[in-house]
């Protein structure tokens, strides 16, 4: 069964637009007809190795993963209907919008794994990480929830760090150079991770804790 199939009988039935929703309205876990403990969003899932690994490990968490890219999102659909998944849906759209129509507090992990770093300074304003994207990855993520970030531009790693670093809604994780070195065990490898390293550029695995709201020093 060739891509194309799969891409134009399963595309309708998992796509989900974020501009059918009303700014904030969106409880992702009315999205999945099977019963789910939490909500895991990925954002620039590339070939969905990452995802499609995540989501047959934990069948009883739904995903959320946005690419906005058809032969990535076409990789990805093969492997849900190979496998059977019934806990994933796609998002090709601009992934601002989703954050927007999301309920606050809703996801309890998020992953931005190897985005494009747009390296020539001009571009940098179009990188994933910044102000508007960081605050609101803030308010879509529960209290405690892990955001994990992985790059091979060094450049993009000082952004990413300066960044959340001025966001008092999180906090680094990294204790020793080697929780930031080395992938985790659970933490699937991806194509572009593989590429990179090809390439003599070592990845960095970044993890961020969403901090409690309810602490004196944290904006909501």
């Amino acid at each position: 069964m060739g891509r194309r199939e799969v891409l134009e009988r399963l595309l309708p039935q998992l796509q989900l637009c974020p501009a059918d929703y009303q700014v904030g309205a969106l409880d992702p876990r009315s999205l999945f007809e099977v019963e789910i403990r939490a909500i895991w969003l990925e954002v620039g899932f590339g070939a969905g190795e990452h995802l499609a690994a995540m989501a047959q490990a934990f069948p009883d968490i739904g995903f959320i993963g946005c690419e906005p890219f058809i032969n990535g999102v076409a990789r990805l659909l093969t492997v849900i209907d190979q496998s059977a998944l019934d806990n994933v849906r796609i998002v090709m759209d601009d992934a601002g919008l989703l954050l927007d129509s999301l309920t606050a507090g809703s996801i309890d992990r998020a992953f931005l794994l190897f985005p494009d770093p747009w390296p020539k300074r001009r571009h940098n304003k179009r990188r994933f990480i910044g102000p508007k994207n960081v605050a609101a990855m803030a308010r879509v993520l529960a209290d405690g929830a892990h955001w994990r970030v992985a790059t091979d531009h060094m450049d993009y790693c000082r952004w990413i760090l300066a960044h959340l670093a001025a966001a008092r809604q999180f906090q680094w994780l990294a204790r020793r150079p080697g929780d930031w070195r080395l992938r985790p065990d659970d933490w699937p490898a991806t194509r572009y991770e593989e590429k990179g390293i090809e390439a003599g550029r070592p990845p960095v695995f970044l993890s961020f804790r969403r901090q409690d709201r309810q602490h004196p020093d944290i904006q909501p």
